[in-house]
């Protein structure tokens, strides 16, 4: 039974390579090579699109779980925000249940913008480096907040510089000038008074006009009486 067992295997073998010579034969080297590309293509592209759509579902089901935790935000229930109050989940839970969706990553803001209101700041600092968008505006709050949380923490020329990201990535008067006032500010702290300037330089020259403006021109006036006194 055994020896019939292994012919049966042996024989199975022999009509395989006969197959896949036949199939070589007919279709000559480069028809046999093109069609093993062909096949590997598919492969790798119906991987692609069950992972896209797998990826699609999960973050789906993440924003609609997010949608309690950022209504306890806005009502400045952090800790509900934070943790979740039961029943709907809190976006520390959805970073965890959610990774590598876009909620997990706008709940790294959140989180990062609650740790810093709850003077965490270290915390504060380790999501807020885990977020990143391509909206500009948004991406601009989370440099100031990560400016913030250096200034806290004392670390002034982190925090200048983060500052000073926030201000060129939201390239405007509404938002740039008051960034810029704040980077002044973390080099005035760090003892780099020359540094302190060139941020307010930016203000006079490129934002005339916004409230900041005639801020910036007293800041330098006495920024420059201290560097050369």
């Amino acid at each position: 039974m055994a020896q019939k067992t292994s012919e049966e295997a042996h024989n199975e073998h022999n009509d395989t390579n006969s197959a896949v010579g036949k199939m070589k034969k007919e279709l000559g080297p480069a028809g046999f090579v093109g069609m093993i590309a062909g096949l590997v293509i598919i492969v790798v592209t119906s991987a692609i699109f069950l992972l896209n759509y797998s990826k699609s579902n999960k973050n789906d089901s993440a924003q609609a779980d997010m949608f309690q935790a950022q209504y306890y935000f806005e009502q400045d229930s952090l800790d509900l925000a934070l943790n979740g109050d039961g029943r709907n989940l809190g976006f520390l839970s959805i970073i965890d249940i959610y990774g590598g969706t876009e909620a997990a990553n706008l709940s790294n803001y959140y989180v990062g913008a609650i740790y810093l209101k709850e003077q965490k700041f270290q915390l504060a600092l380790d999501h807020l480096k885990d977020f990143s968008s391509s909206e500009e505006l948004i991406q601009a709050r989370a440099y100031k907040l990560t400016g913030d949380a250096y200034m806290e923490l004392g670390n002034f020329s982190d925090a200048a510089s983060q500052y000073e990201k926030a201000a060129s990535t939201a390239d405007d008067d509404a938002f740039s000038p008051v960034y810029l006032l704040k980077a002044s500010l973390a080099y005035e702290k760090q003892g780099d008074l020359k540094a302190a300037i060139k941020p307010l330089d930016d203000i006079i020259k490129n934002h005339f006009g916004t409230a900041e403006y005639a801020s910036a021109r007293k800041h330098k006036a006495r920024l420059e009486g201290l560097a050369g006194s």
